[in-house]
C-alpha cells in the first residue's frame, strides 16, 4: 500500500511509519513540528533525546532494512498544503495522528484551548475535503481517544449504541462526555467524519485509543536515532511514565485524588498492530467504523501498586502520595468498555506484565541523569487553568 502518516514526527507517528516501511509499504510522513514548539514553550523535553525528523528519516533510509521513508513538511490547517499533498501522493490509506495530543495543555488557558480546537478540528476538516477532492477512495484511519466517552454509568460500546425510545429503535453514535477541551476536539472530529461517511461516502476507521505505554518496537531498537519519545511531565506525560520516573528519582508516586480513575491501556506494539489491522482491512465506502483500541483496564492506584512492586524488585524504596486532584473527574466510577472488534480481526495483545514494567523501569534508570523534577508536579487546574498575559 501507499501510506501517508500525518504527525510522523510524533510518539506514535514515527514508529508507525517505520512499521509500514519495514513491511514493504510505500510510506510518506508529514509534520509541522508543532509539538516540539509546544514543548519549548512549556520548558519540557522528553526523557530520551529525540533527533530531528530529518535525521531519523535519514537514519532509517540508511539502516532500516525496509522501504525508504519519504517526508513532507507542512501544516494541516493550511488547506493548500493538504490539497497539494494528497494530489501528489494519492495514498491508499491515511493515518491521522497530527493533532494537539494533551488534555492538560488544552486546559491551561483560553489561548491553548482555542488553539487545540482550531488545530485539531480545522486540520481534520481540511483533510476530509482534500480527500474528497483528490483521493475519495482512500481509507482514513483517524486516531481518536477513549476519553471521548468519559466515564458513563453504563457499558461503553464500540462507538455506536442501539437505543429504544417510545417503542422505536435506532442505532446512534454513543453519547460522549469528554473531560477536556482536547477530548472535546476529538468528539468534534468523530462527528465530522461520520457526517462525511454518511453524506459523501467516505471510508473511515476511528480508533478510540486508550493510554499507550512503552517506547520499544522492532524498528526503534535498530538504532538510537530511531527511538521515539518518552514524556513524564505534567503536560504531555502519561501516568505510568510519571510513576516510573518518580520511582527512579526517589520521589513519591503522585496519585491524583482517590486513585480510582480507571482507563484503558495498551502497549505501543499493539498500537502499531491495530493501525496495521485497520489499514489492511479497510472500511467500506460510506462506513464510519469505530474500534475501541485498548487491551486492558487499570485504575491509577493499580498502576501505582505495579510500580511500587517493580521498584522493590529493583531494590528501590517507593512511596505513594495522594494529591488533591487538579482535574475535574470522577475518582471512583463504573467502567466497562467493549474492545472486541480488533481482537476479532486478529490482534494478539502484549499485556502489562511484571517483565514489561521492569524493562521500562530499567530504561528510565539508564536515563536518570536527564530527569527534571521541576516538570513533574501538576501545574494546570481544570477549574482555573493558568492565566497568561495573552488572556488578560
Amino acid at each position: 500500500m501507499k501510506i501517508l502518516i500525518l504527525g510522523g514526527d510524533g510518539y506514535l507517528g514515527w514508529p508507525t511509519a517505520m512499521h509500514f516501511a519495514a513491511a514493504g509499504d510505500t510510506v510518506w510522513v508529514a509534520d509541522n513540528f508543532a509539538k516540539r514548539k509546544w514543548e519549548l514553550e512549556d520548558g519540557i523535553e522528553p526523557l530520551l533525546a529525540i533527533p530531528t525528523l530529518h535525521r531519523r528519516v535519514q537514519c532509517w533510509n540508511e539502516v532500516g532494512g525496509g522501504q525508504p521513508i519519504n517526508m513532507k513538511i507542512g501544516d494541516l490547517t493550511n488547506h493548500r498544503f493538504v490539497y497539494n499533498l494528497l494530489r501528489e501522493i494519492q495514498p491508499d490509506a491515511i493515518v491521522h495522528y497530527a493533532e494537539q495530543p494533551s488534555a492538560p495543555y488544552s486546559m491551561q488557558n483560553r489561548s491553548a484551548a482555542v488553539m487545540t480546537q482550531h488545530n485539531n478540528v480545522i486540520g481534520n476538516l481540511n483533510l476530509m475535503f482534500a480527500m474528497q477532492a483528490h483521493c475519495p477512495d482512500a481509507h482514513l484511519i483517524k486516531l481518536g481517544t477513549m476519553g471521548e466517552y468519559g466515564t458513563p454509568n453504563i457499558d461503553i460500546e464500540e462507538g455506536w449504541l442501539e437505543v429504544e425510545h417510545n417503542g422505536r429503535k435506532d442505532r446512534v453514535l454513543y453519547p460522549k462526555k469528554p473531560g477536556s477541551f482536547y477530548h472535546l476536539s476529538k468528539v468534534h472530529d468523530s462527528h465530522n467524519i461520520e457526517f462525511a461517511c454518511r453524506i459523501w461516502g467516505m471510508r473511515a476507521t476511528d480508533l478510540n485509543q486508550g493510554v499507550v505505554y512503552g517506547i520499544d518496537t522492532d524498528q526503534t531498537q535498530l538504532a538510537d536515532e530511531l527511538r521515539t519519545s518518552f514524556h513524564y511531565d505534567h503536560v504531555f506525560g502519561t501516568v505510568l511514565n510519571r510513576f516510573l520516573v518518580q520511582a527512579v528519582a526517589g520521589l513519591p508516586l503522585t496519585v491524583y485524588g482517590k486513585g480510582g480513575q480507571t482507563r484503558g491501556f495498551l502497549n505501543i506494539r499493539d498500537t502499531l498492530a491495530c493501525v496495521d489491522i485497520a489499514a489492511r482491512n479497510p472500511a467500506d465506502r460510506g462506513d464510519f467504523r469505530i474500534f475501541n483500541q485498548f487491551t486492558e483496564q487499570f485504575s491509577v492506584s493499580q498502576l501505582a501498586d505495579m510500580v511500587v512492586a517493580a521498584g522493590q524488585r529493583a531494590g528501590l524504596s517507593v512511596a505513594v502520595e495522594n494529591l488533591e486532584n487538579p482535574r475535574v473527574e470522577q475518582e471512583e466510577h463504573y467502567y466497562n468498555a467493549k474492545n472486541t472488534a480488533l481482537t476479532d480481526l486478529g490482534l494478539q495483545p502484549n499485556l502489562l506484565t511484571e517483565e514489561v514494567v521492569d524493562a521500562m523501569l530499567a530504561t528510565v534508570r539508564g536515563q536518570a541523569g536527564r530527569v527534571d523534577p521541576r516538570i513533574i508536579a501538576p501545574q494546570i487546574r481544570w477549574a482555573g487553568g493558568e492565566v497568561s498575559k495573552a488572556d488578560t
